[in-house]
């Protein structure tokens, strides 16, 4: 069964359970604090929106999607289908984040993809769903999963805060490579959201420093590291986004 983190206390009980199955968990949950549940807009907004802030600094990703937001009420597939590249491109997207989001727009609408229904599939599964899509990277995959669709179990891999953050937490020698991730977060299975929650949290502390997450996202309390590793399927030619160099 699909675990979801719908509400602070369900990510509260959920990073209580992995403190207790794994107690190597303890001292990273006394030092980070208990984190705040981070959520988006599920859906095809929520995914366009991570896909705009995709290699752009804050600041330019929330700009360029206000004005998507104010060019087109409401702000959908449909919408997308419909409008010319040239405005799309005129508001601020990129030649391939236009093509991205008409692809997913086509793909919608033809009923081959139901970004909703991902939030009941395994983790993996739905992880696997968006790296196929053209334009989406696992960095863009995790943050649907986890942000808009508040999937307890998807696991950030390839995220750089994360990977930092259990080197430091568990004694590793070394940062772990994204397939050594993989193993390592096997015994916080069907949690490892909430995992990747703790994480974040812990790394923040450690390092007295932020990553980012594209655009802004709304938490119950403190802001969560999130460090994006950008892949050769994400890069566009643009300003490169801040975020930490651990």
């Amino acid at each position: 069964m699909t675990i979801h983190l719908e509400s602070q206390s369900d990510l509260e009980e959920a990073v209580h359970a992995l403190v207790k199955r794994d107690p190597r968990l303890k001292p990273v949950l006394e030092i980070a604090g208990m984190p705040a549940l981070r959520r988006r807009e599920p859906g095809f907004a929520g995914l366009a929106h991570i896909v705009c802030g995709q290699q752009l600094s804050t600041a330019s990703a929330a700009a360029i999607w206000g004005r998507l937001s104010a060019a087109f009420d409401p702000f959908d597939h449909e919408a997308v289908r419909r409008a010319r590249a040239d405005r799309l491109g005129r508001l601020g997207l990129s030649a391939a984040k236009i093509k991205t989001l008409k692809h997913l727009a086509r793909e919608i609408i033809a009923e081959r993809l139901n970004l909703d229904v991902l939030a009941e599939e395994d983790a993996d599964a739905a992880h696997h769903t968006l790296v196929s899509l053209p334009g989406i990277g696992p960095w863009t995959a995790d943050v649907y999963l986890l942000f808009c669709l508040g999937h307890g179990d998807a696991w950030p891999a390839g995220d750089l805060a994360v990977q930092e953050g259990i080197r430091i937490g568990l004694g590793l020698k070394a940062r772990p490579t994204e397939k050594q991730m993989a193993p390592l977060a096997e015994p916080w299975r069907p949690l490892r959201g909430a995992a990747a929650h703790l994480w974040w949290s812990y790394y923040r502390a450690v390092k007295n420093r932020e990553g980012v997450i594209a655009g802004e996202t709304k938490a119950v309390s403190n802001n969560v590291a999130v460090a994006k590793r950008a892949t050769a399927k994400e890069k566009m030619p643009a300003r490169k986004k801040p975020g930490p160099s651990p």
